[in-house]
Order: structure tokens, then sequence, then C-alpha cells
């Protein structure tokens, strides 16, 4: 059945580039999607699959079942967009100012829906139900994944993958981990309020730029001397605002950056230890501060049967030399959300390509992929899903 599977999503290809193409025409941010879900929606009825819309908010849940008993594995797909312009020069550019599929999302979203017509064509002979989750606000926190599932996405799966396009690996690869794969991300904004005044006469004045300014370097001593050597974290300062004149110091400075870590009990550190810096740090300087402090997705830990369990299947899509493991990097994603509630796991597509000059990484104005990587992708999620079901018979 694989062999039929992959025959009939070589003769879909065109198709997935036709839709990710209309999809990167016309991509809509966070939270605000809305034409997006109504195509998903609308395509996955037309394929005859049980469809809910709206779930925890612009989410779409598609169910195709297959013609014997079995297990229900499910795919996520996101679909929203980032606040980018759009800067390639390419005949399907964004139609809208400002935002821009820089991430990957339409092809997420026309690999689902082109491993969707592939199964139907076959659902007599499917062993098990595959669920297609397409995700809204993957990009925004609080994201839609937390919503999507306490709306009941996952009722009845047993088990979950996700896939990502990935620029920094050459198409052909694959690229997985077997443990944590995406840290946890964490906002903070921290406020300095001092008292300002003329330029000329720094000593009347609590000047907010000098304190925030020993306040960034102030941070970076969290993670290099109270954060365990053999753990990992990392702090960013992302945004530094104070003033506008020349002559004037101001009231008031803002910092704003990220924190990413592994381990719970090192998120909670770098929480209390950046507020206790900041406490000081303004005590010391006779200056106020408001410390605000989010948490955000947290990490992305891979389950290791799973995991496997994929490294497997994608042996009958490309060479065991392009099976890749790495070690987990600093970014962030809310499929955590869908790891801790069922086994799963989160893996990179390689979608770069030199020679075409798709070099740039996701959230880069000049974002795009070497769209072999959807046939790469589509057939990945086939072997992974006749894998499990050959590995899991009910």
């Amino acid at each position: 059945m694989l062999e039929n599977l992959f025959e009939r999503l070589e003769e879909i290809f065109p198709e997935m580039v036709r839709i990710r193409r209309e999809l990167h025409m016309n991509p809509e941010l966070s939270f605000q999607e809305e034409k997006t879900p109504a195509f998903i929606a609308a395509y996955q009825r037309e394929l005859g699959l049980e469809v809910k819309t709206g779930v925890g908010g612009n989410g779409v849940v598609a169910k195709l079942a297959g013609g014997k008993p079995g297990k229900t594995i499910a795919f996520r797909a996101d679909f929203d967009a980032l606040p980018i312009e759009e800067a390639n020069d390419v005949p399907y550019r964004s139609k809208v100012p400002g935002v821009m599929h820089a991430c990957g999302h339409d092809a997420h979203t026309a690999i689902a829906l082109g491993l969707s017509k592939a199964l139907v064509g076959m659902k007599d002979q499917l062993e098990g139900n595959v669920v297609f989750i397409h995700q809204h606000a993957e990009e925004l926190n609080p994201g839609g994944a937390k919503a999507m599932i306490e709306d009941g996405c996952l009722e009845g799966v047993d088990c979950i993958y996700a896939l990502h396009m990935e620029n920094y690996f050459p198409i052909g690869k694959v690229i997985y981990s077997n443990d944590y794969i995406l840290a946890a991300s964490d906002e903070f904004e921290i406020e300095v309020i001092g008292r300002g005044g003329h330029g000329a006469f720094p000593h009347d004045t609590i000047d907010p730029i000098i304190i925030a300014s020993q306040l960034v370097c102030n941070l970076q001593q969290i993670v290099s001397r109270r954060v365990d050597p053999l753990h990992s974290a990392v702090l960013s300062v992302g945004s530094f605002h104070s003033g506008k004149a020349h002559n004037v110091i101001p009231d008031r400075a803002v910092l704003k950056g990220t924190v990413r870590t592994f381990d719970r009990e090192v998120r909670v550190l770098m929480q209390k230890e950046l507020e206790r810096i900041t406490s000081h740090t303004c005590q010391a300087a006779g200056a106020k501060y408001e410390f605000h402090y989010e948490w955000g997705y947290p990490a992305t830990k891979n389950h290791l049967a799973e995991t496997q369990l994929l490294v497997e299947a994608v042996a009958d899509v490309v060479s065991p030399e392009d099976i890749v493991a790495i070690p987990p990097n600093m970014g962030g994603e809310d499929f955590s959300y869908f790891l801790e509630k069922v086994p799963g796991s989160y893996f990179f597509i390689g979608s770069a390509n030199e020679e075409k000059g798709l070099i740039y990484p996701y959230h880069h104005p000049k974002f795009d992929i070497d769209e072999q990587a959807l046939l790469i992708g589509a057939k990945t999620y086939a072997a992974v899903a006749m894998k499990y079901q050959t590995k899991n018979p009910r």
C-alpha cells in the first residue's frame, strides 16, 4: 500500500504546489485567520472527511476513517503567517502588505491536504483513522494549540506528529531529535522609572538609561553564574527604548526580551533571578521599576518510541545518510502542548537549495523553500502512518 500511496502523492504533487502558492499569496496573521481555515475546511469536506471548524478559535479538525480497525494517528499543520513584508520577487509573492508566510506554514498545510487526498482514494485499505489538526496562531502566544486541545481536538488520538520546513538544512534531509528538540519560550518587560531632567545637569536626575544599560549587563550574569553549567538557558534583551531628544534625560527606559530554557526548574529560576537582579540594580541607583514576565510555550520534548518509529519510517523516503539527528535548539513551538497530552514527535524537513538561492532562514523577508520538500514531507507522513498501524495493531 505504501508504494501505491507514494505514487499517488507524486501525482498530487503539482496540486500541493498550487495550494502552497495560493496560501502564500494570501497570508493571514495569528488569531486573524478567516479565509485560510475556510479554504482548508472546504477542501477536506469535498474529499469526504468529517470536518469540525472553529475548534479552539480558528482551528479546523478533519478526520479520515479507514476501512479497517486500527489506531488513530494525528498530524498537525499550522497555517498562520507573520507580520513581515515579503522581499521575494516571485509570481506567488504575498498580496497582503506587511504579512508573509515566512515560516513555511503554507507548506505544512499543503502537505496535509495532499496527504488527505491521497489517503481518501485508499481509505478502504487504510487501518485505523487519520486526523488532520489544522492549527491557527502558532506564531503568537498563547498560541492556538492549547485552545484546540481544550476544545477536544485530541479526543480519540493515540499519537501525533508535526513537521516543519527547515532552511538550515538542504532539500532531501529529514532532521529529528530523540528528546528535547525546542525550548520553552518566555517573555519579559522591565520599565526602569527614574527622574528626568536636562542633559546638562545629570546630577539632578536619576538616569534610567544608565540604570537600564547596567541592567542589560547584570542580567547576563544569571545564565553564567546562577544556572548550572550542565543545563541550558538563554536570556536575550531584544528591545531598549528610552527618550526622544539629544539633550534630555528621560524619566523611563523600557527593556524587552526573551528567556529560553528546557528544564522547568531552570525556567522558574530564570524568572526569579531576573526580577531579583532588576530590583537590586534599580534600588542601588535610587530608581523604581515595573516588572512583567510571561510564560510562553513549554519546551518541546519528543517521545522516544514515536521518534524511533519516525526514523524507521523515513528510511522508505530518503537514504540513511539523509536522516539527521540534532541536539535541541532554542526555538519555541506550541506543538509542545500536544506532546504533553499524547505521545508523538516533532521533526524538520530540509527545504533549502543553494543553487536556487533558497538559503534564507524562517522569519526572514526572503524566506522561501524548494517545493520538493512538499513531496518529501507528505511521503514521510504517509510512511509514519503506515508504520504506526503495523507496529501498533488494535
